[in-house]
């Protein structure tokens, strides 16, 4: 080589040349990666405002590594930083992208358009997290949901047989700590947002209510929490009753649905308040 490049150069080089800008990759999110789109790029740039060669380079780079990773077992991030030598929080965003493709997710819908792409990679870290298959091995792949368990989800529904007890304790537990508009609303329409919450994890399993898992949260619970005019921090307080006042109930325990229950909280307390732009 003419130029010698010492290691610091090198990894400098390689992670300039990945990088992402996340207001370009929110326009990449839900598109195809075919050769055929990367024509289609002019309207990326006018929406992100980056010129059109960066768009073209991200939108190269993001199909080489989703192309490289995706049939690949093991943890994700560590397939990315091993195949293409990033650094892990970049690592972490290709996973993400990766993530939303493999899975199909919906994330172009007009209605979805004020989410940002730190918005979709938090969610996206959260599900990886909790509902993909958390054993190892060969066959292991964590861009792949853990069936089983969402098939599992489908029993909470048992907890709709028991609202007035939960309200009740929820209820208890909120009063002292609410503001009194957020208490009066959560009295008046509970029913309305626990049969949404419960409703989204009954339909998981139908690959087609997964895919369009951020559409229904943002119709089902998100928009109705806006009409009440919720302020985050009390919704932070009710998704956390919310869960805590479950796994307090007998039906659960008898039903063996208590880590099932947490492991579906986790993810969607997480979602709905990272999507809840208040």
């Amino acid at each position: 080589m003419i130029f010698q490049l010492d290691d610091p150069t090198k990894q400098m080089l390689i992670e300039k040349y990945y990088d992402l800008d996340d207001a370009v990759i929110r326009e990449l999110l839900g598109r195809k990666l075919s050769s055929r789109h990367r024509k289609d790029l002019d309207e990326v740039a006018d929406r992100s405002g980056a010129p059109l060669r960066c768009c073209r380079r991200q939108f190269d780079n993001v199909r080489r590594v989703f192309k490289a990773v995706e049939e690949m077992p093991g943890n994700v991030v560590v397939n990315i930083r091993t195949t293409f030598l990033l650094s892990e929080p970049l690592a972490k965003k290709y996973a993400a992208v990766v993530f939303i493709a493999c899975m199909r997710f919906e994330t172009a819908k007009r209605k979805l358009q004020y989410l940002t792409f730190n918005d979709f990679y938090h969610c996206a870290q959260a599900i990886m997290a909790s509902w993909t298959y958390s054993c190892t091995g060969p066959e292991y792949y964590d861009t792949e949901m853990d069936r089983e368990f969402l098939l599992e989800l489908r029993e909470l529904r048992i907890l709709l047989d028991k609202e007035k007890e939960h309200k009740h304790l929820i209820c208890m537990r909120l009063k002292p700590k609410l503001l009194e508009k957020s208490y009066q609303e959560l009295e008046l329409n509970f029913r309305l947002y626990t049969r949404a919450l419960v409703g989204v994890a009954c339909n998981l399993h139908r690959g087609r209510e997964l895919r369009s898992l951020f559409i229904d949260l943002l119709e089902r619970c998100i928009e109705p929490l806006r009409l009440g005019c919720w302020p985050k921090i009390d919704l932070a307080q009710f998704l956390c009753a919310y869960e805590q006042c479950a796994l307090q109930m007998d039906v659960l325990r008898e039903a063996d649905l208590k880590s099932v229950w947490e492991r579906y909280m986790r993810v969607i307390s997480q979602c709905l308040l990272t999507m809840y732009h208040a």
